[in-house]
């Protein structure tokens, strides 16, 4: 006959596979905490509905208590166990905040499911002990910073979500200036693989299939490439955002949900550059100039660590016994600061991993005064309220600028935050590219709340009230 009874139901089954709505896999949300703010159970409860799913909630929005409450119910509707896998030193803050509104886990580091307690909580580091077939559920914390881990530690993360019937990523910063980021997102949820989803909604205007995300894949390739490269097709943004929508959630205060933003509100924030002048020459160079390509960015900054430690030091003498968490990139850098910066302590690549949770936890505690390290090191998930003075060695990175100010300008915060940029007269150029970067995520947020809220296009359990505009934060 040619075409038998199977092979046309293997080709239905296949384009079913192929039609990628974020279909739900999830149950009846079992029970809440009660202390829950009515935003926080709409975000959970969804969540809960879809299984599978991702909540993109700015920095002090209850990311942990409503991931943790997502995985009791999760695990409770498989029988089995949830594990939440947070970046190093957020675990301690993760179990904490379970204690604090009833929700069993403790801390595992040894690979091993937590004694007497349903819900496993460890950091990525570690994820490499853990068996899968252990959990039912599993929650990556802070998922944006996964790109940022070296390829073996992401192959692991990858490797361990796949066919987990269970999966929740929560961030802040999804996708900071790239679109087709969102990608990664929906491949580890598996709602559609990142390449199926550029070839739906994204056009490539070099005519080629390379995958250029950059972090799943191991493949390197500069952000402003990636975006020079895919476009929107013609007609495709409308339906790509109603997609995400089907399953993400995206959060920068409650009246997003539609709900009143009362107790979080954000204090000023303040941010001074420091432009630190220099008369030495780059390489191959007779005459001082200011740097203009990134590698002249680079030796500059490099020759110049002298004079930009000089001007944290300065800073921070300005405020002696306040807090200061200083964000550096060197290795150079840090120690120097440490040396130059008294009551510094700094937190580095080197050190162990008990080492990093001890000092950040000393920070957290008001035990060190002066935090010295990198934004790949720690700028993501942890709390620091009681800090109110940053300063930062800016780089052309986004999203780490966005999450180094955020450990400390959060909601939560009391007091005004002021932000030391120090910069080369070589990098003035840099704060113009991160606030165009900043504008680009207004607009992907603005147009994910659009959508989420449109009462036409319901992808949730709940009604959506008409969003409202999502203020830029820079």
């Amino acid at each position: 006959m040619g075409i038998n009874a199977m092979s046309v139901g293997g080709y239905s089954e296949f384009l079913e596979r192929k039609t990628h709505h974020g279909a739900g896999t999830g149950s009846a949300p079992i029970g809440l905490p009660s202390a829950m703010f009515a935003f926080q159970r709409d975000l959970a409860e969804w969540a809960i509905w879809r299984g599978r799913a991702a909540v993109f909630a700015d920095c002090g929005l209850g990311k942990t208590l409503i991931q943790l409450s997502w995985a009791d119910n999760m695990r409770q509707h498989a029988g089995g166990r949830a594990l939440v896998v947070t970046p190093l030193a957020v675990g301690a803050q993760t179990v904490q905040e379970g204690h604090k509104f009833g929700i069993a886990c403790e801390r595992s580091a040894d690979g091993r499911p937590a004694r007497g307690a349903p819900i496993t909580v460890t950091n990525y580091e570690r994820l490499h002990l853990f068996n899968r077939d252990d959990y039912s559920a599993v929650v990556c914390d802070e998922s944006s910073a996964i790109k940022s881990f070296n390829g073996k530690r992401r192959a692991v993360v990858t490797d361990f979500l796949r066919d987990m019937p269970y999966r929740l990523l929560c961030t802040a910063t999804a996708a900071p200036n790239d679109y087709t980021e969102l990608g990664t997102s929906s491949e580890a949820l598996g709602v559609m693989g990142y390449m199926d989803m550029l070839s739906r909604y994204f056009r490539n205007q070099n005519n080629n299939a390379v995958d250029t995300r950059g972090h799943w894949s191991g493949f390197h390739a500069p952000r402003d490439f990636v975006q020079k490269q895919w476009r929107f097709k013609h007609h495709a943004e409308t339906p790509f955002w109603r997609w995400m929508c089907s399953w993400a959630r995206a959060v920068r205060k409650p009246s997003d949900l539609g709900y009143p933003d009362d107790g979080f509100d954000l204090p000023s924030l303040n941010q001074v550059e420091h432009v630190v002048a220099t008369s030495k020459t780059l390489p191959g160079e007779l005459f001082a100039r200011p740097a203009m390509s990134l590698a002249e960015q680079r030796a500059e900054r490099r020759m110049t660590i002298p004079e930009r430690v000089s001007a944290v030091a300065e800073i921070v003498a300005e405020k002696p016994g306040r807090p200061f968490v200083v964000w550096c990139h060197l290795n150079e850098e840090g120690d120097a600061i440490e040396r130059a910066v008294p009551d510094a302590v700094q937190v580095a690549g080197k050190d162990a991993d008990e080492v990093k949770e001890e000092r950040f936890a000393a920070f957290a505690s008001g035990d060190i005064r002066v935090l010295v390290t990198k934004p790949k090191i720690g700028a993501w998930g942890l709390n620091w309220q009681h800090c109110a003075d940053v300063v930062v060695f800016p780089s052309h990175s986004f999203e780490q600028y966005y999450q180094s100010v955020r450990r400390c300008w959060r909601f939560g915060q009391s007091r005004e935050v002021t932000v030391h940029v120090v910069a080369t007269e070589g990098e003035a150029g840099v704060l113009g590219n991160l606030k165009s970067k900043s504008e680009a995520a207004d607009r992907m947020f603005e147009a994910l709340t659009s959508h989420m809220n449109d009462p036409l296009y319901e992808s949730g359990p709940s009604t959506r009230p008409t969003a409202t505009e999502v203020p830029s934060w820079l």
